[in-house]
């Protein structure tokens, strides 16, 4: 496995899957550019930390599991599956206490040994779905 390999694993074990942001200024360059799985785009720590937390806050017990990883040079690609408990209003939808999921694709940009950039292609369209099925009675 790639040292970049290594740094994406940190990167959803350590922030994404235990919430957390102190790994941030540790794995991500100080301007980075992230486009996330829902749409959102962030650039800086504090911006993509606020995003963490937005997540964090409308799903509970969220994890990004990692399907399959590929690494060449500065890119890096992950094939991705998100989920977690519907515990606060998402997407205009009031909580439901159901677990949704998504799959998502990620494309890695690395400056040294830090990710400097990040953009996720998300299956928003079935994460609606999923939440719109849940709410119907």
């Amino acid at each position: 496995m790639s040292n970049h390999q290594a740094i994406i694993r940190a990167f959803y074990e350590g922030i994404w899957n235990k919430h957390d942001k102190s790994q941030i200024p540790e794995l991500l360059h100080e301007d980075f550019s992230f486009r996330g799985s829902l749409g959102q785009e962030r650039h800086g720590h504090a911006g993509f930390a606020a995003y963490v937390d937005f997540v964090h806050t409308a799903l509970s017990d969220y994890r990004c599991e990692i399907q399959e990883m590929i690494a060449e040079g500065n890119k890096a690609f992950a094939r991705l599956l998100f989920s977690g408990m519907h515990r606060a209003e998402f997407f205009g939808y009031q909580p439901t206490g159901k677990r949704v999921e998504w799959v998502g694709a990620a494309v890695f940009t690395f400056a040294g040994e830090k990710i400097s950039a990040l953009w996720v292609l998300g299956d928003v369209h079935g994460l609606l779905q999923q939440l719109a099925n849940n709410t119907r009675p």
